[in-house]
C-alpha cells in the first residue's frame, strides 16, 4: 500500500511540473511576442530550472544571450540545445547567425551546411547560404542559391512575414542576375544568330530567354481537340494564308461597316465572357460579364449569327475569302473584339490547335499589345496576323480609347484535307458522346 501511495503521489508530482512547465512556456511565448524580452527570459530561465534540458528553453535562452550581446553564452546554449535535438535545422542556422557576428566565417558556413544536411529544403537555410555566398562576393554562385530559396518559397502573396525582406532581397538579385545573364548570352552568340536565317531567328532570342530563366517554355495546351506532333508556333508565317492579301485590302470597308453597325447597333456588342453563377470563373473573374472585353458575334461556335450578317454584309463577303475552321459545335468563331480604354484579357489558352486565330485590326490606338508565348507585337491597323491560340496569351489596352479587331478562326494549314476531316469527326464524336452520357 505504501509503495502504490508513493507512485501515486509521484505521478501527481510529474503532472503539476508538467503542468507548470507547459503554463510557463506559454506565459514566455507570449511575453516574446508583445515583446517584454527581459520578462521573456526570466520565464525560460523559470522552465530551465525546472526541466535544465528543455529544448525551447535552452533554444530560447540562447538567443536571448545573443540579443544581449553575450555571444560565448549564446552559443553554449545553443549547441546544448542542438545536442538533445540533433535533427532540428533551425538551431544550427541560429548557431550560424552568433558565428557571423562573431566574424567566424569557417564557422558560419560549417553551420549553414549542417542545417542543410538536415534539411536540404529548409528555407532559412538556403536563404541563409545565398546571403553567406554572397558576403564574400561570390554574386553569380550566390544568385543560384538565392534561385533555389525561391523555387522552395510559397508564391509571393504566401511569403512567411518574418521572411519578406529576405526574400525580396532574393527576387530582386535573381531579376538583376538574369537580366545580366541574358544580356551576356546574346552579346556571346550575336555573331552567330546573324547567320540564321530571319524566319527564325526569334526562336534564339526565346532560347536565351529561357536559358537564362527569364522565361519558360510555351506548349500548346488545348482544352478540347489537342492534335499531337503539330508544332507550338506563336504566330504563323502570312505567306501560309494566300488569302490575307485580299482581306487586308479591304479594311476600310470592313471598318466603314463597323462604324455604321456601332452607330446603329452598337448596344449589340455583349460581354465575351459570361460564366453563370457557381461556375468556377478562374483568372476570368474581373472579365465576367463585363463590357471591358465585349464582341459582336458574326459566327459563333459554328454556327452563323445571321441577323448579324445581315447587318454586315460586305465584312460577311470578306470572311467568305478565308480558310475558315470548321468543326462542328466548336468554330467557327468570327467577331468584332472590342477592348475597353485600361482593359486587360489576362494569360489564357484555346481549345483546339486544328484551327488557328486570326486578326484583322480596324481601330487601333496607341499602347496596345498583344502577347503569344513569348513574342509580344503591337496590332496595326490592316494588318493581319494569324496565330495558335493554345499556346498562352493576353491583350492589353493601355490607351485612353477603344480598341476593335476582326477575329476569326482558320484552318491550321499544316493539317491535310484528311486530317481536317479527321478533327472534324473526332470533335463531332466526343461532342456525341458527352451528349449522350447527359441524355442517360
Amino acid at each position: 500500500m505504501t509503495r502504490m501511495l508513493g507512485y501515486v503521489l509521484g505521478t501527481h508530482w510529474i503532472t503539476n511540473m508538467a503542468d507548470s512547465i507547459a503554463e510557463l512556456v506559454r506565459a514566455a511565448g507570449a511575453a516574446a511576442t508583445a515583446g517584454r524580452w527581459q520578462e521573456a527570459e526570466r520565464t525560460w530561465g523559470q522552465v530551465r530550472t525546472l526541466d535544465p534540458g528543455n529544448v525551447q528553453a535552452l533554444f530560447s535562452l540562447g538567443v536571448h544571450a545573443f540579443q544581449r550581446g553575450d555571444a560565448k553564452g549564446a552559443l553554449e546554449l545553443l549547441q546544448t540545445a542542438r545536442a538533445r535535438a540533433p535533427r532540428d535545422p533551425m538551431i544550427p542556422m541560429t548557431v550560424s547567425r552568433v558565428f557571423r557576428e562573431l566574424a567566424q566565417p569557417e564557422q558560419e558556413w560549417g553551420s549553414i551546411v549542417d542545417a542543410l544536411e538536415i534539411d536540404a529544403y529548409f528555407l532559412p537555410g538556403l536563404l541563409g547560404k545565398a546571403e553567406f555566398l554572397e558576403r564574400q562576393r561570390r554574386p553569380r554562385i550566390a544568385a543560384a542559391a538565392f534561385r533555389d530559396a525561391l523555387k522552395v518559397a510559397p508564391e509571393e502573396p504566401q511569403w512567411p512575414s518574418a521572411l519578406r525582406r529576405r526574400l525580396e532581397h532574393a527576387r530582386d538579385v535573381v531579376s538583376n542576375d538574369t537580366e545580366d545573364l541574358v544580356a551576356y548570352l546574346a552579346h556571346q552568340v550575336a555573331a552567330t544568330r546573324a547567320t540564321v536565317h530571319a524566319a527564325v531567328a526569334d526562336r534564339w532570342d526565346e532560347a536565351v530567354s529561357i536559358l537564362a530563366g527569364r522565361s519558360r517554355p510555351y506548349h500548346s495546351e488545348c482544352h478540347q481537340l489537342h492534335v499531337p506532333r503539330l508544332p507550338a508556333t506563336t504566330f504563323y508565317d502570312e505567306a501560309l494564308f494566300p488569302w490575307i492579301g485580299e482581306l487586308e485590302s479591304r479594311t476600310d470597308a470592313i471598318k466603314s461597316e463597323l462604324q455604321d453597325m456601332l452607330a446603329s447597333c452598337g448596344d449589340a456588342f455583349v460581354p465575351y465572357i459570361q460564366y453563370g453563377p457557381g461556375d468556377p470563373v478562374n483568372q476570368w473573374d474581373k472579365l465576367n460579364h463585363s463590357r471591358n472585353w465585349s464582341g459582336f458575334h458574326l459566327y459563333a461556335h459554328g454556327k452563323p449569327v445571321d441577323e448579324h450578317l445581315s447587318q454586315c454584309p460586305r465584312t460577311a463577303e470578306a470572311l467568305a475569302l478565308v480558310d475558315s475552321a470548321e468543326i462542328s459545335g466548336l468554330c467557327p468563331n468570327a467577331m468584332f473584339s472590342a477592348l475597353a480604354p485600361g482593359a486587360h484579357i489576362p494569360p489564357h489558352t484555346g481549345e483546339t490547335n486544328a484551327r488557328l486565330v486570326a486578326h484583322l485590326p480596324l481601330v487601333v490606338p496607341d499602347r496596345c499589345r498583344y502577347r503569344v508565348g513569348y513574342d509580344w507585337r503591337e496590332w496595326r491597323e490592316g494588318k493581319c496576323w494569324v496565330f495558335d491560340d493554345t499556346i498562352e496569351h493576353e491583350a492589353r489596352n493601355d490607351s485612353d480609347h477603344v480598341r476593335v479587331i476582326l477575329m476569326f478562326d482558320v484552318w491550321n494549314p499544316l493539317l491535310s484535307l484528311e486530317e481536317r476531316e479527321m478533327a472534324t469527326a473526332l470533335a463531332g464524336a466526343m461532342r456525341d458522346w458527352r451528349t449522350a452520357s447527359a441524355e442517360v
